[in-house]
């Protein structure tokens, strides 16, 4: 008599049976909306590729153009008034290209009769330049830089030069930017299966990578980024082809894995006919289809059935995916802060040299007995722009690279009480009032970090409030920490700004950085602490920072 198969054997077959059809569906269905998921991604990944590759070409084409504005308005170029006959104006023409290595192919500056007063290139002084016509004009403030067509891989970039007596035009600043460099940015951001090209205002292509006609020929996949609008530059795009046999490969390869995945399932259900009933359980089949399918963003739980030993793992399951979801999100956004603060670092430190520059011949031209009383005042413009840029080359230092906190005993309420006597005068020359309330507190931070905290702040509140206003601090020792609380009666922050104020760059003070608060912030939760923005009982804006009196690594 052939044995005869267990009940438990029966039911587990049974179930192969009825769930093979439900199977394939689910199979087809699965796999139809990863694909669709997948070229979204695919697609969204090229566009955040493509509109990266643009803001690239408007910030060095932005750059250019305050480079040009800035160079123009400076008194040397008034040397074009005589001619430059001592030639300082032609070396620092020559020491400007040599510093930008092959940004600029030249730079000169003509007269209103187009001669060309001082170059980069002593070749050319003396000549007749050309007159190119103007293909758009840039509004920076209240100047007006002009651009003309790309002429031999070279963009024109100029800016009139104004006597600084008279305020007439006396001549022009131009600087021939290689169009290369645009080129190579291109050509640099792209793959071998990829192309780049940028288009103009009517989407005629100005800057393209040397495969964009193969790629296009073969119908790839475009996404368009545009250069982000401004007051500088026209509405261009830049467009970014993929070849479509490899963007579209890991959705063939999905399509092979689910394919395989299908012929899996039959061959499973053609074994199983045979009895294999101790080979797989119920609750251990389910907890398997959530693994193979189980993804960090997807919506879906892990089963909640079965003996306790395998709900406990379908738990810690799920959690594990949840905690890498949140820990890969935070990598991803500590990465990216990391290459922005170490670019605005490096920037930061290029600019300082030459502010150097600029304030030490500031210094020196101020001493001279014969500068006239505009001279004396040009000069006081020049000390204090290089100081307040100075102060922004600081500012960007100090948020994109925090110095670590050297923790000791600080008397809180003693450093308050310095910090106040420093800005007396400020706060007296608006008639402002200052009260300090505070007990004796001792927390470990660091003094300087904490001077710059309270200069931050009061300085804010001093500079934003009216005249005979009034600012309240209080120092209050808790059980664990310090309380340090900043009032106003100032206007204080509108609520719809309120979530941004610690945002970099942000500001509502004309002439603000937008800096400030963000790296009172940084410095905070460097020390464990926290601040929080409220209204305040005088009317204006109030600061609570909290700040343990021990760091828990101490």
């Amino acid at each position: 008599m052939p044995k005869q198969l267990t009940i438990r054997q029966l039911l587990l077959l049974a179930f192969l049976l009825a769930g093979l059809l439900p199977a394939m569906l689910v199979s087809f269905l699965g796999f139809y909306q990863a694909r669709n998921a997948l070229k979204k991604e695919i697609t969204l990944d090229m566009q955040t590729h493509a509109q990266a590759i643009a803001n690239d070409v408007a910030h060095t084409l932005t750059e250019r153009m305050h480079n040009i504005r800035t160079w123009s308005q400076l008194e040397l170029m008034q040397e074009l008034q005589i001619g430059d006959v001592d030639k300082r104006l032609s070396n620092f023409l020559q020491e400007l290209k040599q510093n930008y290595g092959d940004v600029y192919t030249d730079i000169e500056v003509v007269n209103l009769k187009h001669q060309v007063i001082a170059s980069s290139n002593p070749k050319h002084i003396g000549n007749t330049a050309p007159v190119m016509p103007v293909w758009f004009n840039a509004s920076l403030k209240q100047d007006t830089v002009s651009i003309s067509p790309i002429h031999a891989n070279v963009l024109a970039i100029s800016h009139e030069i104004t006597d600084n007596q008279t305020l007439q035009p006396v001549g022009y600043l131009v600087a021939y930017f290689n169009w290369q460099i645009v080129q190579n940015l291109l050509a640099a951001a792209v793959t071998p299966s990829s192309a780049a090209a940028l288009l103009d205002e009517r989407s005629k292509p100005i800057a393209q990578t040397s495969n964009w006609v193969e790629v296009e020929e073969n119908n790839g996949m475009r996404v368009i980024g545009r250069l982000e609008p401004n007051h500088l530059l026209p509405p261009w795009q830049l467009h970014l082809q993929k070849a479509r046999s490899i963007a579209i490969a890991p959705v063939q390869r999905l399509g092979y894995a689910f394919l395989a995945l299908l012929l899996a399932t039959l061959i499973l259900a053609a074994v199983l006919v045979k009895p294999i009933a101790n080979a797989i359980t119920r609750p251990l089949q389910a907890l398997r289809q959530f693994v193979q399918h189980a993804q960090p963003d997807a919506n879906i739980h892990a089963p909640a059935d079965g003996p306790p030993e395998i709900r406990a793992l379908s738990e810690a399951f799920e959690t594990m995916l949840h905690d890498l979801d949140s820990s890969q999100q935070q990598l991803t956004r500590a990465a990216k802060l990391a290459v922005v603060g170490e670019m605005a670092a490096a920037m930061s430190h290029e600019v300082r040299t030459p502010l150097g520059i600029l304030r030490s011949s500031a210094d020196i031209l101020q001493r001279e007995p014969k500068l006239s009383k505009e001279g004396y005042e040009v000069v006081g413009f020049i000390v204090s722009e290089t100081e307040r840029l100075n102060n922004l080359v600081t500012s960007l230092i100090d948020s994109a690279r925090p110095r670590k906190p050297d923790f000791r005993p600080l008397d809180i309420t003693a450093l308050a009480t310095q910090v106040v006597a420093m800005l007396k005068p400020q706060a007296e020359a608006k008639g402002i009032n200052v009260n300090l309330t505070a007990q004796e507190a001792t927390i470990h931070a660091d003094a300087g970090q904490m001077t710059q905290v309270l200069m931050n702040l009061l300085q804010n509140a001093i500079q934003i409030l009216p005249d005979n206003g009034e600012i309240e601090i209080h120092i209050t020792p808790l059980e664990r920490q310090v309380e340090i609380r900043i009032d106003d009666n100032g206007p204080g922050i509108p609520a719809e700004n309120q979530a941004h104020i610690f945002e970099p760059f942000f500001t509502q003070r004309a002439g603000g950085v937008g800096l400030g608060l963000a790296i009172v912030r940084q410095i905070i939760q460097s020390h464990q602490g926290s601040i929080l923005y409220g209204s305040s009982h005088l009317g204006g804006a109030r600061f609570t920072i909290s700040l343990p009196m021990m760091q828990s690594h101490l």
